[in-house]
C-alpha cells in the first residue's frame, strides 16, 4: 500500500530576518519542510528546526539567476510522492535610501530591482517549470505593498518593484488559469510592519523624503504590526480555501 503524501513544502525568500524569518519560524513543524533563501542564515531558525525540516540556502538575490537555477534543479530532483502541496513565497525586498532616484547610486537602484522584481520573476519561473507535472496544489505568494498600487515621493525603486510584482502576478495567474492544475497566485500587501525597512523610512531626511513624518507617526502611534503578527496574518491568508480567487489582495481587506 502506498503511504499518502503528508509533507507540505514551503520555499521562502528573505528568510533571515523580519517577516520572512517570522513566517519561516511559524511554518516549522513535523508535516512541513521549509527552504529559506537569504544572504545569511538565521541562527534562530536553525535552533527552532527539527532534523530534516529546514534548509537554509545562502544566496544573494541581487544576482538571482544562480538561486533560480538551484531551485529548479533541486525541485526537479525531488520525489514528488513526498509532498501533498508546494508553495513559493517571494518575500525578499530592498528599500534604497529614501529620496529621488537621482540621489541614489546606480548600483543600489539595480540591486533594488533585482532583489524586488527580477528574483521573483526568475524564482517563479523555476518553480512553475519544475513543478508543472506535480499532481498537488501549487501556490505562489508574492509579498507586495500598498506602494505597488500608489506612488510615493522618495520611494520610486520600491514602488516600481512592487508594481511590477503586482502585474507579474496578474499575468502569471492568467497563464496558469489556462493550464491543468495551474498554480494559484496572489500578490499580497501585508500591512505596515515594524521592520528594518520601516526604520529606514522613518529615519529618512525630510528634505529628500516628504513622507518621513508620516512614517515616524506610524511608530509613534502604535500602528505597526510586529513581524510575528504580520507573518501570522499572511499565513492565515495563504491557508484560505479561496486563495488565488483575487490576485491583488491586502491582508487588511480579508
Amino acid at each position: 500500500m502506498n503511504t499518502p503524501a503528508s509533507i507540505q513544502l514551503f520555499i521562502i525568500t528573505g528568510s533571515s530576518r523580519g517577516m520572512g524569518e517570522a513566517m519561516a519560524r511559524q511554518l516549522l513543524g513535523p508535516q512541513h519542510q521549509v527552504i529559506g533563501i537569504a544572504r545569511a542564515e538565521s541562527a534562530a531558525l536553525a535552533q527552532a528546526a527539527t532534523p530534516g525540516g529546514l534548509e537554509q540556502w545562502r544566496c544573494d538575490l541581487s544576482d538571482p539567476l544562480p538561486a533560480a537555477e538551484r531551485l529548479q534543479s533541486w525541485l526537479t530532483a525531488q520525489d514528488t510522492k513526498r509532498f501533498k502541496a508546494v508553495t513559493l513565497i517571494n518575500n525578499a525586498g530592498v528599500v534604497t535610501e529614501p529620496g529621488p532616484v537621482d540621489s541614489v547610486s546606480l548600483a543600489e537602484l539595480s540591486r533594488a530591482l533585482r532583489v524586488g522584481l527580477e528574483a521573483s520573476l526568475l524564482l517563479s519561473s523555476a518553480f512553475l517549470s519544475a513543478t508543472r507535472d506535480w499532481a498537488m496544489p501549487r501556490k505562489i505568494l508574492n509579498i507586495s505593498s500598498g506602494l505597488g498600487r500608489r506612488a510615493m515621493a522618495g520611494s520610486a525603486p520600491y514602488c516600481a518593484a512592487k508594481a511590477g510584482m503586482d502585474n507579474l502576478s496578474r499575468a502569471m495567474a492568467l497563464d496558469e488559469a489556462e493550464r491543468t492544475n495551474g498554480a494559484r497566485i496572489v500578490s499580497l500587501a501585508p500591512g505596515i510592519i515594524d521592520t528594518d525597512m520601516q526604520l529606514q523610512l522613518r529615519s529618512g531626511d525630510p528634505s529628500r523624503f516628504p513622507e518621513q513624518a508620516r512614517f515616524a507617526g506610524f511608530k509613534r502611534e502604535g500602528q505597526l504590526d510586529s513581524p510575528e503578527q504580520a507573518a501570522a496574518k499572511v499565513l492565515r491568508y495563504l491557508a484560505r480555501a479561496d486563495f488565488g480567487s483575487t490576485v491583488l489582495a491586502d491582508v487588511r481587506d480579508a
